[in-house]
């Protein structure tokens, strides 16, 4: 029984991931892109289009990821971890263009 409780905990985590870890992760590197883009000159809106374009093979690698890779902790470590350092550089971005 208590195999049954983790793998179920596991898998619960695993599609966690997936979700909301892949969205995490795309939203920060589309906030990213757009700052970077719009800061080298891009005009807006055509720097908000490609990175959406960009976002969403980000976000299907990242969704396909979490589910292949062998290590759950590395899934949420990269996914959310490197969605909030994203989100947060995306901010500085933002405030230097301001």
């Amino acid at each position: 029984m208590a195999t049954s409780t983790a793998s179920r905990l596991h898998l619960v985590s695993r599609i966690a991931a997936g979700t909301l870890g892949s969205y995490a992760f795309t939203w920060g590197f589309i906030a990213l892109v757009v700052g970077t883009m719009f800061a080298a000159g891009m005009p807006f809106h055509d720097a908000e289009a490609l990175s959406y374009i960009l976002g969403f093979v980000v976000l299907l690698v990242a969704f396909l990821w979490a589910f292949c890779s062998a290590s759950l902790l590395r899934v949420w470590l990269v996914l959310a971890g490197g969605g909030a350092l994203m989100a947060g550089a995306a901010s500085l971005v933002q405030k230097a263009l301001l």
